[in-house]
C-alpha cells in the first residue's frame, strides 16, 4: 500500500470512479485531459499555474460534522472552474487505504496520548499524504492542494506550515467553526447516519449520539488563534468570517472572496427550460410565450410543486422530521419567455428575480441560418468550430467560454443562496451552469441536454453533487426535444436557409426544382406498456410532424442516469478525519 499514488487510490476508491455520463459529478475524477483548458480560465501559461501566485496548500480545521469536505469540494470546483490546478487530498482515503476494506482503527488512534502502535499508525498515514501532496505539487505541477483533515491542535498546525514553507508552498488554514446545535444535528443527519450503527434510529437521537462519539475520539480541540499563521475562520455556515495575515497573493483574496459566498447549509437547485415562444428560434425578437409554452408553464409548475411535497412527505416516512419545505426562490432571465414561464408560480407567492447574466449564448450572425447555409457561408469558421465547439466563436457572437465568463457573479450568487432554487433559462445557459455543479469538461458541455418534458435536480451532498432528471407529464412531442449541438442550428418554419421569410409558393422554388408531391410517412412503435406513431408529412415542400401517444410513460429515448452518490460513500460514513 505503501507504492500507491493518489491517483491509484483514487482510481479505486468508490467515490472517484470515472464517470459513466454527465449526470454524475466529476469533482474527484482524476483528469483525463492533458492541457485541455477550463471552462472559465482565461490564459494558460508553461507551468500550468496562474494568477502568479506560486503554490498554495489549503488545510482544513474543524471537527466532524462541520462541513469540511463540503467547504473543500466547494472550493476546488470554483477554483477548478477558473483552470487552476486543484486536487483534494482526503485524509480519510489514505486511512481507510492503509487499514483495508472493512477494516478498523485503534479505539485510541485519535488520542492525543494514544498508544505507539497507534501513534506508528497515525504517522504512517500522514506521511503517505503529504507525500502524494509534495508529489503532485513538485512534479505534476499542481498548485492548489486542499488537505482535508481534523488538524486539531495549534502545535500540529505550526508545525505543518514550517513543514510546508521548507518545500516553497504557503499555506493557508481553514476552519469551520460551528457551535449553532441545529446546524450540527442537519450535518450530522445528512452525511453521517447512514451507518448501519444508527439504523432504524430516530435522526434526532442518532445525530446526538454521533456528536457525542465525537467529543469521546477527538478530546482535544483547539480552534484556530495563531496570530503568525495565515487563516480563515468560517463561523455557523458562513454567519460570521474572520481572517488573519491572509494577503500574500491575488489567488489567496480570490479564495477568500469565494468563502465570503459559501454556506454549508443543505438546499436544492432545479434546472428547467423556458416554454416555446411565438419566435421560438430568434435570439433578437423577445418573443412572448406560445399559447403551448403557457400550458408547459402551468404543468411544469404543478410538477415542481408536486415533486417537492412528494419528497418531503418520503422524508417523514423515513423517520426524518416533519417540518415545512424549505423556501423556493426563482430565477429568470430578462428575456420575456423566461419571465412568463416563472408566472404560475409567482401567482402562487414564490419570490422571482430576474438576471441579465442569464440571456442565452449570442448566435451572432448565425441567427436563423441552417447547417448548410453555415457551411456554405463560414466554412473556415465551421472547420474551426468543429475542433473546439467550446471556445470557438461565430463572426459577432459568443463562445460558450464567453457565457460561462458572463455567468461568473451568477455562480457566486448561486453558492451564496440558501433556499431552495429553480433557475428558468435557455439551454445554453443551463448547460453552463450545470456543468459547473456537476463538473463537467469543456467537451461535454456543448451535448449537454435538457429536453422540455425534464427538470433537473441538483442536490449538494458532502462528497460530490447528487443530480436527477424529474419528469414533466402529457407534453406534446414536438416541444420536447432539446437544441442541437455544435452547428445544427434549426431553422424556423416558413424562412430559407439564410433566414429570410419566404411564402410556401417560394419554398420548393428556392430548393432548385417543381413542388414535390404529397407525402405521408407514419412510424409506430410499442416499449413496455406505451404504444404510439409519429407522423411526418411533406406537401408542397412544406414538412410537419405529429405524434401520438398512449398509456404508461413517455418513450425512452436516452437513458437517464440517476446518481448514486449516496451508496458510493457508505463505506465513509463514519469518517472522524
Amino acid at each position: 500500500m505503501d507504492t500507491l499514488l493518489t491517483a491509484e487510490i483514487a482510481a479505486n476508491a468508490p467515490r472517484y470512479r470515472r464517470k459513466s455520463s454527465t449526470f454524475i459529478d466529476g469533482i474527484h475524477d482524476v483528469p483525463s485531459e492533458v492541457g485541455n483548458l477550463a471552462p472559465a480560465q482565461l490564459y494558460s501559461t508553461m507551468s500550468g499555474r496562474l494568477f502568479h501566485s506560486g503554490r498554495i496548500a489549503i488545510v482544513m480545521v474543524g471537527l466532524p460534522a462541520r462541513g469540511k469536505t463540503h467547504i473543500c469540494v466547494s472550493m476546488a470546483r470554483y477554483l477548478s472552474w477558473l483552470g487552476v490546478k486543484t486536487r483534494i487530498f482526503h485524509l480519510g482515503d489514505y486511512r481507510r487505504a492503509t487499514v483495508g476494506q472493512g477494516g478498523h482503527v485503534p479505539q485510541d488512534y485519535f488520542y492525543p496520548n494514544a498508544s505507539p502502535a497507534s501513534v506508528m499508525l497515525r504517522q504512517k498515514i500522514l506521511k503517505k499524504c503529504r507525500e502524494d501532496i509534495y508529489g503532485w505539487l513538485n512534479h505534476e505541477n499542481g498548485q492548489v492542494a486542499i488537505y482535508d483533515a481534523v488538524n486539531p491542535t495549534a502545535s500540529g498546525r505550526r508545525a505543518l506550515a514550517k513543514e510546508f514553507a521548507k518545500h516553497d508552498v504557503q499555506t493557508l488554514f481553514i476552519e469551520s467553526f460551528v457551535d449553532d446545535q441545529e446546524i450540527l444535528k442537519e450535518n450530522a443527519r445528512n452525511v453521517k447516519i447512514s451507518s448501519p450503527d444508527f439504523h432504524g434510529m430516530d435522526p434526532d437521537e442518532a445525530a446526538k449520539r454521533y456528536l457525542k462519539r465525537i467529543e469521546t475520539k477527538i478530546p482535544v480541540f483547539e480552534t484556530m488563534a495563531e496570530e503568525e499563521l495565515n487563516y480563515v475562520k468560517m463561523i455557523n455556515a458562513g454567519q460570521a468570517f474572520f481572517y488573519n495575515n491572509v494577503s500574500f497573493n491575488y489567488l489567496s483574496h480570490r479564495i477568500v472572496f469565494y468563502l465570503t459566498n459559501l454556506h454549508i447549509k443543505h438546499r436544492t437547485t432545479f434546472f428547467v427550460r423556458a416554454g416555446t415562444a411565438t419566435e421560438e428560434d430568434s435570439y433578437k425578437a423577445d418573443a412572448p410565450l406560445s399559447a403551448e409554452g403557457e400550458a408547459y408553464a402551468q404543468v411544469m409548475a404543478e410538477t415542481l410543486m408536486r415533486h417537492r411535497e412528494q419528497e418531503r412527505q418520503a422524508i417523514i416516512d423515513q423517520g426524518g422530521p416533519d417540518v415545512p419545505l424549505r423556501p423556493l426562490t426563482i430565477w429568470t432571465s430578462t428575456r420575456l419567455r423566461t419571465i412568463q414561464t416563472a408566472e404560475p408560480l409567482e401567482k402562487l407567492g414564490y419570490k422571482v428575480r430576474h438576471r441579465s447574466q442569464m440571456s442565452q449564448i449570442n448566435p451572432g450572425v448565425c441567427e436563423k441560418l441552417s447547417e448548410r447555409a453555415i457551411r456554405n457561408l463560414y466554412p473556415e469558421e465551421v472547420e474551426k468550430h468543429e475542433l473546439d465547439p467550446y471556445h470557438h466563436r461565430y463572426p459577432r457572437a459568443e463562445s460558450y467560454h464567453d457565457l460561462a465568463v458572463r455567468l461568473e457573479p451568477i455562480i457566486l450568487e448561486l453558492e451564496r443562496e440558501q433556499n431552495d432554487l429553480l433557475i428558468i433559462a435557455h439551454e445554453s445557459v443551463l448547460r453552463v451552469l450545470y456543468s459547473y455543479l456537476m463538473h463537467c469538461s469543456t467537451r461535454d458541455i456543448p451535448k449537454l441536454k435538457f429536453p422540455r418534458d425534464e427538470i433537473i435536480e441538483i442536490i449538494p451532498a458532502a462528497y460530490q453533487n447528487e443530480a436527477k432528471r424529474i419528469h414533466i407529464p402529457g407534453l406534446d412531442p414536438r416541444m420536447i426535444p432539446g437544441s442541437p449541438e455544435d452547428i445544427r442550428i434549426p431553422v424556423p418554419p416558413g424562412f430559407d436557409d439564410f433566414g429570410k421569410q419566404l411564402s410556401p409558393i417560394s419554398i420548393p422554388a428556392m430548393m432548385g426544382g417543381a413542388p414535390p408531391s404529397a407525402t405521408e410517412v407514419t412510424v409506430g412503435f410499442a416499449t413496455g406498456d406505451r404504444k404510439g406513431s409519429i407522423s411526418v408529412s411533406n406537401t408542397g415542400g412544406l414538412r410537419s410532424v405529429s405524434g401520438s401517444f398512449s398509456g404508461g410513460e413517455r418513450p425512452v429515448t436516452e437513458k437517464i442516469v440517476n446518481n448514486t452518490a449516496k451508496e458510493m460513500v457508505e463505506d465513509k460514513v463514519e469518517d472522524e478525519d
